[in-house]
């Protein structure tokens, strides 16, 4: 990069932080205490909290059923759980384990590690016992810190390692230390900064496989948060109520950036559509953060069940983490007004494409355009770049991409840019659409077929609420197209009118030879259809 395009980028930078409300007047004390933060601790957990506790000590940082936490209560219950960790056996560059839910737990837990210079491993909540074993025998943390409803699950991986709990009724099987029990008896003074800041582990959803960690460092500057801030109109200081599970790479995104906006977290330890409209209306939230299954639920609500709660005050509804359908994004957007806007990226890039509300309209299905400061191309399967209009690779490249697998391995890299896993081509005006997985598509009778643009079209259908596609053995064809169909409640259709309705919009070959009706589809934490569930039914 020239020194022209340095000073463009911190200029870009400035401005969008300065119109975020990032960088606004300080008190000139207040200024350097939090300068001097930052540069100790660098664009980490340990700094945001510390950086909000100067800035706005006795401004609310979370709101949860515990009721709420300042940003300066919040910076002392982190130092004091920091010291208890060390007195536990937590040292800088160790592992933990985090099992919580949507909680005070799960912030203090991650906040108090990155003071340390520890790493945090995130598990999934959707975690069977043998899975969370596996991954930590792999992964190897030193303790974990678990919410009590998920005593039993993680007793096997347990053995050996501290546990402490996070969140719970008191029951504590297993007497492991309580969260709230270390901070109350814990030294609330500062830490010194450690030498190196401590990483964060996200696991890849496992859909096609088992779950890999994603080992990722924290940024050496707030360039990625305003990249997203220039396409997407969160604030400083508002309320956001992050619905979509924090273990998750969306859901952390937004912990992440809320930590760099000093907003207020709006959080909840179990979702449901009408809880989620209830904590936006109840705290004036003007940001939500969901993943698209979490709309398409409230959608299902009676009618005059969503008008109870006044939602007006939203300004963004930011959703990802799987695909969010053309016809589910109008649905929402003509219900709550011009204010979705879709993430497209995986935990291994992080983002690739923002569709802004405008995008949709104009086109719905897109996927967005490649914020400042991200590349996005297409490869064929020898490396070359497509022809615009073409179907190619994703291969994306950004401040924010992964640094590879714990376990070993990585993405392919093409010119530096990193594989999504993902086909897809751009339009006309530029905007990216994403046709499926690259491991998804099926050859039937020597026709390319990627069972994403059926799922689409099904889910266009006015008697479906949602669809899957998948490729099955045949003798005849190599492969052929099998859908699993949910009907909208109080709607119906049978086999051949989607199959009519299919070959009616597509090529012949991509008509599903079969049609299975379902009342829900297979789904993990994050709204993800996992489809090896729907292979032998």
């Amino acid at each position: 990069m020239t020194v022209i395009d340095q000073l463009g980028a911190r200029v870009f930078t400035v401005k969008a932080l300065a119109e975020a409300g990032v960088i606004g007047p300080v008190r000139p004390d207040r200024l350097v205490s939090m300068g001097l933060a930052l540069a100790k601790w660098g664009p980490t957990p340990a700094a945001g909290y510390r950086v909000s506790a100067l800035r706005h000590p006795d401004r609310v940082g979370i709101i949860d059923e515990r009721g709420t936490l300042t940003f300066s209560e919040i910076d002392r219950r982190t130092n004091a759980l920091a010291h208890a960790l060390r007195g536990e056996g937590v040292r800088e560059g160790d592992g933990v384990a985090i099992m919580c839910r949507n909680h005070r737990g799960f912030i203090d837990a991650t906040v108090a590690l990155s003071k340390l210079g520890a790493n945090a491993l995130y598990l999934n909540t959707q975690f069977a016992g043998p899975q969370i074993t596996d991954v930590c025998a792999r992964e190897k943390p030193v303790a974990i810190v678990y919410d009590e409803e998920f005593a039993e699950l993680c007793a096997g991986a347990l053995e050996g390692r501290k546990g402490l709990v996070a969140w719970g009724d008191g029951e504590n099987p297993h007497g492991h230390p309580l969260l709230e029990d270390l901070v109350a008896a814990g030294d609330d003074s500062a830490l010194a900064p450690p030498s190196e800041k401590g990483r964060v582990v996200i696991l890849t959803s496992g859909t096609t496989g088992a779950p890999k960690g994603a080992s990722r460092k924290q940024p050496d500057s707030l360039a990625p948060a305003a990249s997203l801030f220039s396409e997407i109109p969160l604030r400083a200081r508002q309320n956001t109520h992050i619905a979509a599970p924090l273990f998750h790479s969306w859901g952390f995104a937004h912990f992440t950036l809320a930590m760099a906006l000093g907003s207020t977290l709006v959080l909840r330890c179990r979702w449901s559509p009408e809880g989620m409209l209830n904590a936006v209306a109840e705290h004036q939230c003007t940001a939500l953060v969901v993943v698209p299954v979490m709309l398409q639920r409230t959608l299902e609500l009676p009618e005059d069940v969503v008008d109870r709660y006044d939602v007006s005050c939203l300004r963004v509804i930011a959703a990802s983490g799987s695909v969010l359908p053309g016809e589910l994004a109008l649905r929402v957007m003509d219900r709550f007004g011009d204010v979705v806007y879709n993430l497209y990226g995986s935990t291994e890039v992080a983002w690739a494409t923002i569709a802004t509300p405008q995008d949709m309209r104009a086109a719905p299905g897109t996927a967005g355009r490649p914020p400042h400061g991200t590349v996005v191309r297409l490869y064929d399967p020898e490396g070359n770049t497509v022809a615009d209009g073409e179907t190619g690779r994703i291969f994306v490249g950004n401040e924010m991409a992964f640094e590879g697998y714990t376990g070993g391995g990585g993405k392919e890299i093409i010119d530096g840019l990193l594989s999504t896993g993902d086909v897809g081509h751009f339009d006309a005006d530029g905007r990216l659409f994403v046709d499926g997985r690259d491991d998804e598509m099926i050859v039937s009778g020597g026709e390319n077929v990627f069972p994403r643009e059926v799922e689409d079209l099904l889910a266009d259908h006015a008697a479906v609420e949602e669809a899957a596609v998948l490729g099955v053995a045949d003798e005849e064809f190599g492969q052929r197209l099998k859908a699993f169909v949910v009907l909208r409640e109080g709607k119906s259709a049978d086999e051949d009118e989607l199959r009519d309705y299919v070959k009616a919009n597509l090529a012949g070959y991509k008509v599903p030879r079969e049609v299975a009706f379902l009342e829900e589809l297979p789904r993990n934490a994050t709204g993800k259809v996992v489809k090896r569930e729907l292979e032998d039914a």
